[in-house]
């Protein structure tokens, strides 16, 4: 048995620009300002949509700024004691910011459904004149972080409630005016209560694999029987086993696996072209390969139940 070969795939798992610290600052001051004129205007308006909206608003503002510090220290150098990096960060700041909106949801229902039994005017030309601002201030937060969506949950999480936000403000502004014209003050609660039932569904996904996530779950986009399939066609390889993928960040992912190939030693070369065509077929940029010789060795971690 040989001692672990380690190597880098040529691409890690992300599609995402570098650096979105400018999208990041310019969302943050936008929607803390737009959310302090939301909800004042909420009051004085008797609005509980544009309340609702207000807080889900500032949920995405604490996201904004947990997103944006776990972006900054993914970049930072590992340490001695981090030997990873602080990359992780991302997928926590993912996981704690849908927690922040099934807060969120849960605030909104419940103050939706006092509104509902006991309806109160509202002042329908200021809601339709605020949230007609907040599809501009959150559809063009949004655009800023398109381009990053596609490779990175921590960015695609912030995209979402971005382009969210701007369709529920869009349903504020239809329902005031529906308002006006109906006279029906309970649709504004009703529609608070649309607005939490969107947030959970756009949310649980994202809960969820940010949850998947952070107990090293395969990432999405891999598969783990595509990947010991490729192993298993390698040249020499007999077997293969103590196969673990797991995600370093929302946008890195590491790789252990034992290759077990009778006989000789592959080497150096083809241990950097496997972890090469690692990163160009999986995305899996960081891997280690352990090679072993003698089949007549029983590996300790063989079993597919030993960690």
């Amino acid at each position: 048995m040989t001692g672990p070969h380690h190597g880098h795939g040529g691409h890690g798992h992300t599609h995402a620009p570098a650096s979105f610290g400018v999208a990041f600052a310019v969302g943050t001051v936008l929607n803390a300002g737009f959310v302090v004129i939301e909800a004042i205007c909420g009051v004085l308006a008797h609005s509980m949509a544009l309340i609702a909206d207000a807080g889900h608003n500032l949920g995405d503002v604490l996201g904004l700024l947990m997103a944006w510090a776990a972006a900054v220290l993914a970049r930072r150098n590992p340490t001695p004691r981090y030997t990873y990096g602080l990359g992780r960060g991302t997928i926590l700041a993912a996981l704690l910011n849908a927690g922040l909106l099934l807060m969120a949801v849960g605030a909104i229902a419940v103050e939706a459904v006092r509104r509902l039994l006991h309806p109160a005017p509202i002042g329908t030309l200021t809601v339709m004149v605020i949230a007609a601002i907040g599809i501009a201030v959150n559809g063009g937060t949004a655009l800023l972080f398109a381009a990053g969506r596609r490779g990175d949950l921590n960015l695609r999480t912030t995209f979402l409630h971005m382009a969210g936000d701007a369709l529920i403000s869009i349903g504020v502004v239809a329902t005031a005016a529906a308002i006006l014209l109906t006279g029906w003050l309970r649709l504004d609660p009703l529609v608070s209560l649309a607005i939490a039932g969107a947030i959970l569904a756009g949310t649980w996904s994202t809960l969820r694999e940010a949850f998947d996530l952070s107990m090293d779950a395969v990432p999405p986009g891999i598969s783990a029987e595509a990947v010991r399939a490729y192993f298993a066609g390698l040249p020499g390889v007999a077997r293969t086993h103590d196969l673990h993928i797991w995600p370093m960040s929302t946008t890195r992912t590491a790789l252990t696996v034992h290759l077990v190939m009778p006989g000789r030693h592959p080497g150096d070369r083809f241990i950097a072209e496997v972890c090469h065509e690692l990163g160009d077929r999986f995305g899996i940029g960081h891997a280690t390969l352990q090679i072993e010789l003698d089949e007549g060795v029983v590996c300790a971690l063989e079993p597919d139940h030993v960690i």
